[in-house]
């Protein structure tokens, strides 16, 4: 996994990407969907405790999410897999 301060912004289009719903999300990773939601809200990086953004990386990784960084700081998604069917 590489080391990026996931962004709200990133967890949205990640989510979009791959059209999953924040109830989807919230079971891959066992967060609560009003703390992605809360999340989600933040242009940057959201205010986070217990881990919950690594965890949220790492499910949207392992779904073909790659985040990115580019040098002046803005953050981004590579989408390595076909967004998944709608649940």
């Amino acid at each position: 996994m590489q080391a990026v301060n996931l962004t709200g912004t990133q967890i949205r289009a990640a989510r979009g990407a791959l059209n999953w719903s924040v109830q989807r999300l919230a079971d891959e990773t066992g967060v609560g969907t009003a703390t992605i939601v809360r999340y989600e809200l933040s242009d940057s990086i959201p205010r986070s405790r217990k881990g919950n953004l690594k965890t949220i990386q790492k499910a949207l990784e392992a779904a073909g999410i790659e985040f990115t960084q580019a040098e002046d700081g803005s953050p981004g998604i590579i989408i390595r897999t076909e967004p998944s069917k709608p649940t």
